[in-house]
């Protein structure tokens, strides 16, 4: 039963309407749900799952999923998440498929801060009864990307927040021993070790002095390598670090031309919306000549799906 709240602002009576809208719409077409929930920012959705929870008695996002006969549906719910609840929820997914998504893994580790991994690691718990490290520590088979995220793991529970302009001068050059007379495999053991101790932040310095003092970057170094699985998963990882947009602008990229295999347009569009996708937008119509809207238009998306991803290529980072 509905139930009406008082001493409301005329900002949560706002809020309060939306709720109204979207329980009014559960048994007919999506896009009225998706014309609610698409333009509000995080803030708001937090609150509005609140007030939906005090007028209604049930969840706001489980609601939602009791309703996922179409893909719009799914991705709102994900979307209703904090963004904490909504990366364990895309960390146990890429998990449990046939073949781990390692990249999907990667761009939680790397892109998001200590204190957000922490949150991450306790929905996860929460969510699964399970360890998110554990269940990267046990993936099978073992690949060089799960060496580099428990790595990374580690590094968000133990690394120094400062940032040392001489640590990354010390471990620029040490990179650079490692690749210098390009024979054989990379030394392993020191990227790796690197990856543990050094902040995200730091690591980027890092590979910015190397640039600075070798006048190119490391990946350019590894790809005069003979490259094998570690090599090439480092590339990735240092990608993503060093260049968000244009690393974000090549998936949605290949996700685009290769027909959206793995979630990858859905994935980054809900991850970036609020962050940095306009950067994206212009790094993918820079690089590639791909109006991101256009692309997302030209797909054979279902009407409200396509609507959904749409409304998020126009929000603000927040």
């Amino acid at each position: 039963m509905a139930t009406k709240i008082h001493n409301m602002s005329i900002y949560d009576i706002g809020i309060e309407n939306d709720c109204r809208e979207l329980h009014d719409s559960w048994d007919q077409r999506s896009n009225r749900l998706v014309r609610v929930l698409a333009g509000r920012n995080p803030m708001e959705r937090h609150q509005m799952k609140g007030i939906y929870k005090a007028i209604y008695g049930e969840d706001l996002v489980e609601r939602l999923e009791t309703i996922v006969v179409k893909p719009v549906n799914r991705a709102l719910s994900l979307w209703m998440r904090d963004s904490h609840e909504r990366d364990a929820v895309v960390a146990r997914e890429a998990l449990e498929l046939g073949d781990t998504n390692f990249k999907a893994l990667i761009e939680i580790f790397v892109g998001r801060k200590s204190s957000q991994m922490f949150l991450i690691r306790q929905s996860y718990q929460a969510r699964y009864k399970k360890q998110l490290d554990q269940d990267i520590i046990n993936i099978d088979p073992p690949h060089s990307y799960q060496k580099i995220l428990v790595a990374l793991a580690a590094s968000h529970k133990a690394h120094n927040t400062d940032i040392s302009q001489h640590i990354a001068k010390c471990d620029a050059r040490r990179l650079y021993e490692t690749v210098k007379d390009n024979s054989g495999a990379i030394e392993e053991a020191f990227v790796l070790e690197m990856l543990a101790k050094r902040s995200i932040p730091q690591l980027k310095l890092t590979f910015s002095c190397y640039q600075h003092i070798f006048g190119h970057n490391f990946t350019k170094d590894l790809k005069f390598r003979n490259c094998g699985e570690f090599e090439n998963a480092l590339q990735t990882v240092m990608q993503c670090i060093c260049n968000p947009p244009k690393y974000y602008a090549k998936v949605l990229y290949k996700s685009i031309k290769g027909g959206e295999s793995d979630g990858a347009l859905e994935r980054v569009l809900l991850s970036r919306a609020e962050v940095d996708l306009n950067e994206i937008q212009r790094a993918l119509k820079g690089k590639y000549g791909i109006q991101l809207t256009e692309a997302i238009c030209e797909r054979t998306f279902s009407d409200d799906y396509r609507d959904f991803l749409v409304a998020l290529t126009t929000k603000k980072a927040h």
